[in-house]
């Protein structure tokens, strides 16, 4: 195994942490840990309006809407695929925010489409561009958000 190999294996261990720092901070609806995980210039197209939030504050911002509406809040990630550069990284899969609303029903959410774009920044993989997407029917132009992995 090349240097080279190891240290994408060793990259690759990181950015599933990051991942799973994710996971953790919209469990625990922590704003902070969230904030370690994204550049301070996140491009986000996410599933909310507007079709783009651009920059940490703007990305934080739609974590803490997402949060009022929920009184426990889970995300998970299926399926999630790794490809490491040297400077750069992705990642893809599906994700699921589900939990109880404030209201108190119970949702299982829907599964999005996830891409996670990292760049090493001072030796920290971070993300700088993510997109969560849904299909939607052309004939229609509903989004289709009963869809399963």
């Amino acid at each position: 195994m090349t240097t080279l190999t190891k240290q994408h294996e060793t990259d690759e261990g990181r950015i599933r942490d990051r991942i799973g720092m994710i996971i953790d901070g919209i469990r625990d609806k922590d704003l902070e840990v969230l904030k370690q995980v994204y550049a301070p210039e996140v491009v986000s197209f996410d599933v909310e309006p507007p079709l783009q939030h651009v920059g940490l504050d703007a990305k934080l911002k739609n974590w803490q809407r997402a949060f009022a509406i929920f009184a426990d809040i889970s995300y998970e990630v299926r399926d999630l695929a790794v490809t490491v550069g040297d400077q750069v990284a992705f990642g893809h899969g599906f994700g699921r925010l589900s939990g109880t609303l404030q209201n108190g029903i119970p949702t299982d959410g829907m599964w999005v489409r996830a891409t996670f774009c990292f760049q090493k920044i001072d030796g920290d993989w971070l993300i700088t561009h993510d997109q969560a997407s849904v299909p939607f029917d052309i004939a229609t132009g509903q989004g289709v958000t009963d869809l399963e992995p």
